[in-house]
């Protein structure tokens, strides 16, 4: 009795597997409602794209920046450096003891006593009164 049973549940297993569909004649209807919403939801997917690439090119452009800023300061900090070595160095070249010393040894120059050397003082030239006639010609 029971395999009678299973013999017709096996049976109609068969036959629920092996019935065909023919299911490529049914015409699917545009569902317009759908379609309006799934492009809405791509043009706010494209919008949130777009508005977080925009976000992250700021963000790096920032970082960009930011490195660029620290390279030129550390330029500006090494200039400062060179101008003051710069300076240091001009302040040596011009010490007046600095230039005795090379003008007796390299040239041979001696240092004038006080009987050689002599005030030459410059005369001064008043400039004429204003309403005074030096010379005329005609």
């Amino acid at each position: 009795m029971n395999e009678r049973r299973l013999d017709r549940r096996l049976g109609h297993l068969e036959f629920a597997m092996k019935t065909d569909v023919r299911n490529a004649q049914v015409v699917r209807e545009l569902d317009r409602q759908r379609q309006r919403e799934l492009w809405r939801a791509a043009l706010v997917g494209i919008g949130l794209v777009v508005l977080v690439l925009f976000s992250a090119w700021q963000h790096f452009e920032l970082r960009r920046l930011h490195y660029q800023t620290l390279q030129l300061q550390q330029e500006r900090t090494a200039e400062l450096m060179a101008r003051r070595h710069l300076q240091l160095e001009i302040a040596t070249l011009k010490s007046p003891r600095r230039i005795e010393e090379a003008a007796t040894t390299l040239l041979n120059m001696t240092t004038p006593a006080q009987t050689h050397a002599e005030v030459i003082e410059r005369v001064k030239v008043d400039p004429p009164p204003r309403k005074s006639v030096i010379a005329s010609r005609h």
